[in-house]
C-alpha cells in the first residue's frame, strides 16, 4: 500500500488552514502546541503536493493568502466572502462598496503575485439564513461574480439549497470565464450535479459529499473529467455512520487520533479533519465508481491543474 500511495497526486482543493484549530487553539483556548507544519507534511506524505486555502471573508482571505507566502509552489489561496458572511457588505464601517473594493485589491494583487488562484468562497447558503438573509446573499453574490469576471478567476463555489437562484445568477456570466470554476463540498441532487456540469463547472467531492446513499449515487456518476476532490478540513471527515464507511476497506489508515487534550506529536485530534485524509476519499470515489485509485488521482490532479493552474503544467 505505501508503495502505491507514492506514485499518487493529489490537490486537496478546499482546506481551512487558517482555522485556529491547526494552531492548537478551540474556543479561543489553547489547547496544544502549533502543529500547522505537522498537518502538511503529513499530508505531503500521502503525496498531496497542493494545497487550495480557503477565503471566507476579508480577514480569512487575508490568512489563506499569508499562508500561501510562508508555503509557496504548496499553498494557493481563494479570495472572497462566504454567504454566510454576507451580511458583512452592510455591516462594514466604510460601507459596502469599500469592502468590494479591498477585496478587489486583495484580489487582484493576490493573484499577481501568485498566491491567489480562485475567487471564493462565494455562492447561496439558504439553510442557513440565520447567519446572513437571503437578500445581502444574493446581492453580493452577484457583486463578487462580477469582480470575478472583471480579475479572471475561476470560482470557487458554495450552494445549499438554493440551485434556482444560484443557476440564475451564474449561467449569464460562464462564458466570460474561461477557466470556469468548480463548487465544492457538493451535496446537490443527481440532476444539480447534472445541471452544474451543463453549466461548465466542475464539482468537488470530500466526506460530507459521501454522507448518505443518494450522495454515494451522485458521485457515482459525476464524470471523471469534472471531478476535483478535497477534505474541507477541519470539517467534513468521513465518519463511521456514513454511508461511505462501507467503502474504506482497503484505504490507507490515518494516523492514531487522540482528544485534543492529550494531544501528542505525531498525532491527529479526534474530530479535526485534516489533508492527509484526501487519500481515503480518493479511495473511496473509486470504490463507488469501480475505477481504480489512480484513475480518480490523475483526473482530479489533471482538472484542478487545468483550472487553477497551481504552478503546474500538465503532462
Amino acid at each position: 500500500m505505501a508503495e502505491a500511495t507514492n506514485t499518487l497526486r493529489y490537490v486537496d482543493i478546499g482546506i481551512n488552514l487558517s482555522d485556529p484549530v491547526f494552531r492548537g487553539e478551540y474556543h479561543g483556548k489553547q489547547a496544544h502546541e502549533d502543529d500547522l507544519d505537522d498537518v502538511i507534511q503529513r499530508a505531503k506524505d500521502v503525496g498531496c503536493s497542493k494545497f487550495m486555502v480557503t477565503g471566507s471573508d476579508l480577514v480569512e482571505s487575508k490568512h489563506a493568502i499569508s499562508i500561501a507566502s510562508k508555503y509557496p509552489g504548496f499553498c494557493y489561496a481563494t479570495v472572497g466572502v462566504h454567504p454566510c458572511q454576507a451580511k458583512l457588505f452592510d455591516e462594514y464601517p466604510e460601507g459596502a462598496q469599500k469592502m468590494l473594493q479591498e477585496l478587489w485589491t486583495m484580489a487582484v494583487q493576490a493573484k499577481k503575485d501568485g498566491f491567489a488562484v480562485a475567487f471564493g468562497e462565494i455562492g447561496l447558503d439558504y439553510d442557513r439564513l440565520f447567519l446572513s438573509e437571503k437578500a445581502p446573499q444574493l446581492k453580493y453574490f452577484e457583486a463578487q461574480l462580477d469582480l470575478a469576471v472583471e480579475i479572471q478567476l475561476p470560482l470557487f463555489l458554495h450552494s445549499r439549497a438554493a440551485s434556482e437562484d444560484f443557476e440564475r445568477l451564474l449561467a449569464p456570466r460562464m462564458a466570460r470565464l474561461p477557466k470556469r470554476g468548480l463548487v465544492h463540498s457538493f451535496t446537490g441532487t443527481l440532476e444539480e450535479m447534472h445541471r452544474m456540469v451543463a453549466l461548465g463547472l466542475d464539482v468537488g467531492v470530500n466526506g460530507c459529499s459521501l454522507k448518505t446513499e443518494e450522495n454515494l449515487e451522485v458521485v457515482k456518476a459525476i464524470p471523471l473529467d469534472r471531478l476535483q476532490i478535497e477534505t474541507d478540513g477541519p470539517w467534513c471527515e468521513i465518519r463511521p455512520s456514513h454511508a461511505s464507511a462501507k467503502h474504506l476497506e482497503g484505504a490507507p489508515d490515518l494516523p492514531k487520533a487522540v482528544k485534543k487534550e492529550k494531544w501528542q506529536k505525531g498525532c491527529m485530534v479526534k474530530g479535526r479533519n485534516e489533508p492527509i485524509a484526501i487519500a481515503r476519499v480518493a479511495h473511496v470515489i473509486a470504490s463507488i465508481k469501480g475505477v481504480t485509485v489512480e484513475e480518480v488521482c490523475e483526473a482530479a490532479w489533471n482538472n484542478s491543474i487545468r483550472m487553477f493552474g497551481l504552478g503546474e503544467k500538465l503532462d
